[in-house]
Formats: C-alpha cells, sequence, structure tokens
C-alpha cells in the first residue's frame, strides 16, 4: 500500500511540475506577421525585435526564452487557458498587441513598450490618394487593406465608416504585396514598425508612405490576470530597458526609433493603464473604438451568410462537372487519360484546400511576373471570389471523381456491352445508360460532400472574401460581443447544413428502397 501511495505522489508531482517549473519564459508570438517583429533569417533563425526583446525579459527574469507560435488573434485565447507547463502552453503573449481598455481586463498588460502610429501606404504610381482625408473624399469608394482584428482595423471603422471599403487579410507582405500590384486593394494602413521596415526601395519600390502618422498607441504584453507577481517582474524589466539605453539601441538596429519612443520614459514610470486615461485631446481623438454592439453587425452578418451560400451553390455545379470527367476519363479513357486523371485526383487530394486557395490567389499572378508579361500577369489575376469558387471547385471535384468513379464501377459492365452490341457508340452508350445510374449511386455522398462544402467556404476568409467564419474573427477581437457572435455563426451554418442533413438521408433511403425492390 505504501508503494502505491508513493507511485501516486511520485506521477502526481511529475504532472504538475512543468507548470511550477519556472525557469522557462514561454512568449506567444506569430512569425508569420513578419518583419521587423518576429520572422526568420536566411538559416531558419528567428530574429526581430521583439525575438531580441524577449530574450532580454527572460534573462532578467533569470529565465531562459521559448517561443510558441500561434495564430496572431487566436494568442489572447491561448493566454486564458489554464498554463499546465505544456510545450502549447504560454506564460506570456508578446506580438505588437495594442492596448485597449477592453483588452486589458481580459488579459493584464504590462506598462508599453513601444509607442507605434498608423501609416497610410500607396502605390508610387497612384496619385488619387494623396492623404488621409483624400480618403473620405474618393470616388469611388477606395478599397483599403488592414491586418485582421487589429486597432489600424478599428480605426479606420470608427474614422472612416462607409466612407471606404475595408478589406482584411492575416498578414502584412500579403497586403502589401497586393497594393504593390494592385490587385483589389487601393492602400493600406499598417502599424508604424511595419511601414518602416518594408516600404524601402529594395523591399517594396512600387509602394510609398502617404501623409503624416495619426493614432498614436502603445505596444503592451498581454498576461494573465492571476500573474500579478510576473506582471511586475516584466514592468521592472522594460523600465530597467528603458532606463538603460537597451530599448533606444534596439529601435535604432530595427531603424524603429523616433522621438515619439521618448515619452516611454514617462509612460513606464506611472501607475499603468491609468496614466493611459490622462492623454491629450487629439491622442484621445485618434484612438480607436473597442466596443461595438451585436446588433450593429447584424447586416455585415447576413451579407457574409449569403456570401457562404454564392460560394457553396457557385462552386458545386463546378466541382461536379470537373468530378465526372475525371471519373469517365479514369473508367473508360485511354492509358494516357488514366494517368493524368490519377494525378489530378490524388494532387488534389493530398494537399489542402488552404494551400490551393494561396496558390491560386497569390502565387498564380507571379508566374507572369517572373515571365515578364503583364498581360499574362493581368490574366491570371482574378478576383478574390473568383479565386474561392475556383479553389473549391478542383478540390472539391477530386472527392466527387472518386464518387463517380465508384458509381461507374457499380453499373454491370454487361449494360455497356449490351449497348454496344446495340449498336450505341462508346460516348453514347456511357451517357444515356451507365450515366444515369451511377449518378443515382452516388446522390448521397455527393451531398454528404455538399453539407461538407458550406464549412470549408471559411477557408476562403485567407483570401479576403468575407463570408462567416471571416466575418467572426473580424469581430472577435470585440469582447462584448464574442459569445452572441460565436452562437450566431455557429446557428447560421446549422441552419444551412442541416436541411442538407435530411435530404442526404431521404435520398439513401429511397436509394435503398429502390435497390430492394429491385432484387424482389
Amino acid at each position: 500500500m505504501k508503494t502505491i501511495f508513493l507511485f501516486v505522489l511520485f506521477f502526481s508531482t511529475s504532472m504538475i511540475s512543468p507548470a511550477q517549473d519556472r525557469k522557462t519564459l514561454r512568449w506567444g508570438g506569430d512569425k508569420n506577421g513578419g518583419a521587423p517583429f518576429i520572422f526568420e533569417d536566411e538559416n531558419g533563425k528567428l530574429i526581430g525585435f521583439e525575438v531580441e526583446f524577449a530574450d532580454y525579459l527572460a534573462r532578467e527574469l533569470g529565465r531562459e526564452p521559448r517561443f510558441v507560435q500561434n495564430q496572431w488573434d487566436n494568442l489572447p485565447e491561448l493566454l486564458k487557458r489554464p498554463n499546465q507547463g505544456r510545450d502549447d502552453d504560454v506564460d506570456i503573449v508578446l506580438n505588437g498587441y495594442e492596448f485597449s481598455k477592453e483588452r486589458h481586463e481580459e488579459t493584464p498588460t504590462t506598462v508599453p513598450y513601444f509607442i507605434y502610429t498608423f501609416r497610410l501606404i500607396g502605390r508610387t504610381d497612384d496619385d488619387s490618394i494623396k492623404s488621409w482625408a483624400g480618403l473620405e473624399t474618393a470616388e469611388p469608394r477606395k478599397r483599403v487593406g488592414v491586418l485582421r482584428g487589429t486597432a489600424s482595423e478599428k480605426y479606420l471603422e470608427s474614422r472612416y465608416g462607409d466612407k471606404i471599403e475595408i478589406v482584411r487579410s492575416e498578414t502584412v507582405t500579403e497586403m502589401l504585396g497586393l497594393v504593390a500590384e494592385g490587385r483589389d486593394v487601393d492602400a493600406t494602413v499598417q502599424d508604424s514598425p511595419a511601414a518602416a521596415y518594408y516600404i524601402q526601395p529594395d523591399r517594396f519600390p512600387k509602394l510609398r508612405i502617404v501623409d503624416e502618422p495619426v493614432g498614436t498607441g502603445y505596444y503592451v504584453i498581454l498576461t494573465r490576470p492571476e500573474d500579478a507577481e510576473l506582471r511586475e517582474q516584466l514592468n521592472n524589466a522594460i523600465r530597467k530597458a528603458i532606463r538603460t539605453g537597451y530599448l533606444r539601441d534596439l529601435y535604432r538596429k530595427y531603424g524603429l526609433w523616433s522621438a515619439a519612443q521618448q515619452r516611454l520614459a514617462y509612460l513606464a514610470e506611472q501607475r499603468w493603464p491609468d496614466v493611459a486615461d490622462e492623454l491629450g485631446d487629439e491622442e484621445l481623438k485618434d484612438r480607436p473604438q473597442t466596443s461595438i454592439r451585436f446588433s450593429a453587425i447584424l447586416g455585415n452578418l447576413l451579407r457574409a451568410a449569403r456570401m457562404t451560400i454564392l460560394l457553396a451553390v457557385v462552386s458545386f455545379p463546378l466541382a461536379i462537372l470537373l468530378g465526372m470527367l475525371m471519373a469517365i476519363g479514369r473508367v473508360y479513357g485511354p492509358w494516357p487519360i488514366r494517368v493524368l486523371t490519377i494525378i489530378y485526383v490524388e494532387v488534389l487530394r493530398g494537399t489542402p484546400l488552404l494551400l490551393q486557395l494561396f496558390v491560386i490567389f497569390y502565387l498564380l499572378p507571379q508566374l507572369g511576373t517572373l515571365a515578364g508579361s503583364e498581360t499574362l500577369t493581368n490574366w491570371l489575376s482574378i478576383t478574390p471570389f473568383s479565386a474561392a469558387v475556383l479553389g473549391l471547385a478542383l478540390n472539391y471535384s477530386a472527392n466527387e471523381a472518386e464518387n463517380y468513379r465508384a458509381g461507374l464501377q457499380a453499373v454491370p459492365r454487361g449494360q455497356l456491352e449490351a449497348a454496344l452490341a446495340l449498336g450505341m457508340s462508346r460516348p453514347t452508350a456511357i451517357r444515356r445508360i451507365v450515366m444515369p445510374q451511377a449518378i443515382r449511386i452516388v446522390i448521397p455522398p455527393v451531398t454528404n460532400d455538399f453539407i461538407a462544402l458550406f464549412k470549408d467556404t471559411a477557408v476562403c476568409s485567407s483570401i479576403l472574401v468575407v463570408e462567416l467564419t471571416g466575418l467572426y474573427y473580424q469581430y472577435k477581437t470585440y469582447p462584448g460581443i464574442v459569445v452572441e457572435l460565436a452562437a450566431a455563426v455557429g446557428l447560421l451554418y446549422l441552419l444551412m447544413s442541416y436541411p442538407l442533413s435530411i435530404l442526404a438521408a431521404r435520398l439513401e433511403r429511397s436509394l435503398s428502397m429502390t435497390k430492394e425492390g429491385g432484387r424482389a
């Protein structure tokens, strides 16, 4: 009995010891956000001003830094999970997170370590945008890109409302590339660190910074409410970095130092975040809204639902048509056609839909650029909606090809031979005798695939299409409506897919009864 007790005690201790191990500082970030925050050098090593800053903080706390990768707008949610010391847990979030009172209430923040502004970025050959004020009067409305879930997005929403069309993406470089190519976006608003790093002749020579910066704000570190001691240790380390000049030297290294950063010394010594209420009138005017009522986005929610339906009903018939052709080619075609159809199906089934959408929307136009053909570039630069429909259709055509191949092979071969013996041509026999029977057989799995495609439209938010899931990510940074929004999005998906589920079940029963009647 004593042995069992000691074993249980040892096992329990080994399970909780990682959470009690304070020798590692796990900091969450998203390296997909790019330079100068967190990115990889040519050898695959993580660099960036926040990487070096995290290393400094860990040294000051007597710990070893450990980077934890996660999607940027999911990092606060990761921080809210219980910290059990696993490799995917985080102690802090450090990745260009802007201070807001709502964010501070859920994940208390440290004193600021960087003062940012918003920069308006346009093309060098586009004179239609000359200032911030020009965004309000431009006709037709300008399409302005931002990173999803950031303060710049909220700033544009609160300041310009419906005077512009806001386009949201997940990474800085993708958005800058779209602006530089003049594809679906006229300009973009980015935080000053990204603007300072990327708007250079050797990086994005076609882009320029328009007008003066606006919207002063603060980067802070997010912590758990119960980690008051850790938070104070971080505050002390930040204050020391400011007093010793470490932060100044670090920001100069990355070309980020400006006169605005001198205010950090004052802010760091004040009671945070109370001092944020003492901002001047001009700064208060430029601070973005961080709250919104659920009723205010109902119209957007319905439009996103309509986009989800439109994507599904346009792309799935194309998938069925392509799938039929691939199945016929694989079952009845000559061997070169069979080989090509096998490659087509296996490549599309073996690669994720997200990657396929990325290739279609972002990479294909670069083929024209590499070839030096502006005509080819323009031809390959399709709209986000067209890219989404094409990506969904191609991806699901591989599944439908397998469904129809199974259906074709389920039809007794003697029926095809009998049709040929009666004088029908092979294509006519396949079209009039085999295919109608195969279609009846595959109706249930095809209907199930249509339901699955409804949900997979969520991936299209990665290429600027605002459907239901994209809308959820757009507003999930507003804590006051996130629960209502998640419930509404889930309910809409259910309302759209459940009738199809009922239809699929009825078709399966009907097919089963038909088969039984045929056997009888």
